[in-house]
């Protein structure tokens, strides 16, 4: 079995998407949609061991990658790595900003040392990523970037850090839309609702089976969304369909940034059955696989 993607088979032949975070959740998927329609895909990571067992995944389906293991936030790292990667591969046509992380938190918990990792993680490291892969290759070369920020619409309580770093990402994404679309560069952002992702396996489980439940509550599809639905978005937007857009963030949250906890109108279970998942190694988190068993997911 193949991944299933929705886009035309060789819709990438003869390109290079690089994708950072690729080594786990929605950078996995992403990285293996890509490789299933052409693409040489370049996963970068900090945990080397995550990235190697992505790119046999890969290879195993017949497709084609490299990894480099690097943190992104370290300036020297990121200059370095794109140059091996032109060195090895003579352009880069795609980068997907994909790393990043954060952690439950009030604001009034939160300390600078925290904060400034999670801005660091979720901004800058993609800030770097861009300017190196835009100064080295696409001004020259053209192409595009899609970001994936975060439904960050009205706040995000418990995750304060987290929200000022993705509105952060997604004004720039506009700012690099306007001053590097004459060298023929798109830049987008996809901002995810809430994703049935291995990311869940970060947090507290105890934490997240207390939450998950409630959380299609707020979604007017009222469901969780797929990885693979996040990364059809996502392919769509390095395509040459989307070579009209630009400066755009897309939400794919199933509706939920249209309704913050109306006191006026709750969702319903919905009518519309519809899930894409065309990830053929899809993992299901683990709480996510225990709540669903005992009937409260």
């Amino acid at each position: 079995m193949s991944y299933q993607s929705q886009l035309r088979p060789g819709s990438f032949d003869g390109t290079t998407q690089v994708i950072t975070g690729g080594g786990s959740g929605i950078g996995r998927c992403i990285a293996h949609e890509l490789a299933s329609l052409g693409a040489h895909t370049v996963l970068i990571g900090r945990s080397e061991e995550k990235l190697s067992g992505v790119s046999e995944e890969i290879r195993a389906d017949g497709g084609h990658c490299s990894t480099y293991s690097l943190d992104i936030r370290d300036e020297d790292s990121v200059r370095d790595t794109v140059g091996q990667i032109l060195a090895e591969r003579g352009a880069i046509h795609g980068l997907v900003n994909n790393a990043g992380g954060q952690y439950p938190s009030l604001l009034e918990q939160t300390n600078s040392k925290g904060f400034e990792a999670v801005v660091r993680s979720n901004l800058l490291g993609g800030f770097l990523m861009a300017r190196e892969v835009f100064t080295q290759s696409m001004k020259s070369n053209g192409g595009s970037i899609v970001s994936i920020t975060a439904d960050n619409c009205g706040g995000m309580p418990m995750m304060g850090h987290s929200g000022a770093a993705r509105a952060g990402m997604e004004n720039l994404t506009q700012t690099a839309a306007v001053e590097w679309a004459a060298h023929g560069v798109r830049v987008n952002a996809v901002a995810p609702g809430y994703i049935l992702s291995s990311g869940f396996d970060t947090y507290d489980p105890a934490f997240l089976r207390e939450l998950l439940p409630g959380f299609r509550e707020s979604i007017p599809l009222y469901r969780l969304g797929e990885e693979a639905e996040i990364s059809g978005t996502v392919c769509f937007l390095l395509s040459d369909a989307a070579a009209y857009i630009t400066g755009q963030t897309l939400r794919v949250d199933g509706g939920s940034s249209l309704n913050h906890h109306s006191p006026l109108w709750r969702p319903a279970p919905s009518h519309n059955k519809k899930v894409f998942n065309g990830f053929h190694r899809r993992n299901k988190p683990q709480v996510v696989t225990e709540l669903e068993a005992e009937g409260k997911l």
